[in-house]
């Protein structure tokens, strides 16, 4: 399951989103630490194709079941400077960002005298640069550990001579401000950098500013610019708004607010986005299901996610793409105009792909 973990200074809005987009009703506090622990909320990923594929396959009044693929948010407490050495709620911070596979960093783009910022002042480049510098505090110290090991072990397996050289480039590009991220080395397997996860950088705005920005939001796009990395602009006082609304309602006031889609929508496909991600689909009479694999996976790995007996004993795949089967209205007349394919061990599986697949173990 796709995991985004959710970060910030204090008092930037992340468990006022975090409750949003879960509906888990977090504390959220305008104090320092009111994210005492994880949170973790699992919500389902928005996708229009599956209501679709449900009617095209339900036969009177019996539809098959809907199931859609998840995300799992994790809101980390709030962290403040030092705590690369454990202060404030560091240890918990560092621990909890090591399990997700992208960060959200929000940053406050709003003006509120009634919340507190912790440094005094709204300054994004400031936010994210605190941030920033404890995680890359923390890799150094994880690099330095794994590079007094190496070369502890390297008379008796010179094979780990190899990684002294790359592993202290990296502590020295860290050291020098620069996220692992933006660096092209290679690294062993066991070595796991903070400061290397994705970011997508989530701009906090007041409710006029969320369709237009300000100029909070262009100094944060301008930082993320140098590392190719994904903005988008939310407020989490909409988004708390909108949890709290029956869908045909939200519409309405997603259109008021001249807004198209909500901002977990947003959130969830940007990081689909960064983290190269799409979705295939199985459609049946009991059971439309859809499914998160990277980008460029093949055909039997794909099957491998039902089931890894699928994946073992793979034979084939039959591949019809969303649109075409929609404009056929079903499989057999798909199947009747050619547009349902044969596709083998090599196929490389396409984003709205509705695979059946056909296996023997």
């Amino acid at each position: 399951m796709l995991g985004i973990g959710i970060v910030g200074l204090p008092n930037v809005g992340k468990s006022t989103l975090f409750n949003a987009i879960t509906k888990a009703g977090v504390e959220a506090a305008n104090y320092p630490f009111a994210t005492i622990d994880k949170n973790v909320g699992v919500v389902s990923v928005p996708d229009e194709r599956l209501g679709v594929l449900v009617r095209l396959n339900s036969k009177g009044d019996r539809s098959p079941v809907e199931v859609p693929t998840h995300v799992e948010f994790v809101d980390i407490a709030g962290l403040v400077q030092g705590a690369h050495k454990g202060e404030g709620l560091g240890n918990q911070f560092l621990a909890h960002i090591r399990e997700v596979a992208a960060i959200a960093h929000v940053v406050r783009c709003f003006d509120d005298d009634n919340v507190v910022h912790v440094a005094g002042r709204v300054d994004p480049e400031s936010d994210i640069e605190t941030i920033d510098t404890e995680l890359m505090l923390a890799d150094i110290a994880t690099l330095e550990r794994r590079l007094e090991r190496l070369r502890r072990s390297v008379k008796g397996n010179p094979d780990d001579a190899q990684w002294i050289a790359p592993l202290e480039e990296l502590a020295r590009k860290l050291s020098e401000g620069v996220p692992a991220r933006r660096v092209d080395v290679e690294l062993p397997n066991d070595v796991s950098l903070l400061t290397a996860k994705p970011v997508i950088y989530v701009c906090n705005v007041a409710e006029d500013d969320v369709v237009d920005g300000n100029e909070y939001v262009e100094r944060v796009r301008a930082v993320a610019a140098q590392e190719d990395a994904d903005v988008i602009v939310i407020s989490a006082r909409i988004e708390e708004e909108l949890a709290q609304l029956e869908p045909e309602e939200a519409q309405a006031f997603l259109a008021d607010m001249g807004l198209e889609r909500p901002g977990l929508e947003r959130l969830i496909r940007t990081g689909y986005h960064t983290l190269g991600l799409i979705t295939f689909l199985t459609a049946g009479e009991k059971e439309v299901r859809a499914w998160t694999i990277e980008r460029g996976t093949k055909a039997p790995q794909a099957a491998g996610e039902i089931h890894s007996d699928f994946e073992r004993g793979f034979i084939r795949a039959e591949v019809v793409s969303y649109e075409d089967l929609v404009e056929a209205g079903s499989i057999a007349n798909a199947r009747a105009k050619g547009k349902l394919r044969v596709e083998g061990k090599e196929y490389v599986v396409q984003d709205g792909d509705v695979m059946n697949f056909l296996f023997n173990v």
